[in-house]
C-alpha cells in the first residue's frame, strides 16, 4: 500500500520534472497563463534542485542537476516499485 502511493508520487514528480525541463526550452511571455504554469513546475522543482545544483554546478548550457534527481528517482523507484 504505502510502496504504491509512493511510486504513484514518484511517477508524478517525474512528469512535472519532464515538463520542467520541456517549458524551459520555450520563451515564456510574462502574464501569459503558460507564464503561470511555468511558475507552479519552478516552485515545485526548485525546491529539490537548487541544492543539488549547489554541489553540481552547471556544465555551460547543460543543467546537470536534473539528470541527476531525474536518474537518482529513477534508481529509487526500481528499488522501491521494482521496475
Amino acid at each position: 500500500m504505502i510502496s504504491g502511493l509512493l511510486c504513484g508520487l514518484i511517477q508524478v514528480y517525474m512528469l512535472v520534472l519532464i515538463a520542467r525541463a520541456v517549458t524551459s526550452w520555450f520563451p515564456v511571455r510574462p502574464g501569459s497563463p503558460f507564464a503561470s504554469v511555468t511558475r507552479v513546475l519552478i516552485d515545485l522543482t526548485e525546491p529539490v534542485l537548487a541544492p543539488i545544483r549547489r554541489v553540481i554546478p552547471p556544465a555551460g548550457m547543460f543543467d546537470l542537476s536534473f539528470m541527476v534527481l531525474f536518474f537518482g528517482l529513477v534508481l529509487v523507484r526500481g528499488a522501491i516499485c521494482g521496475r
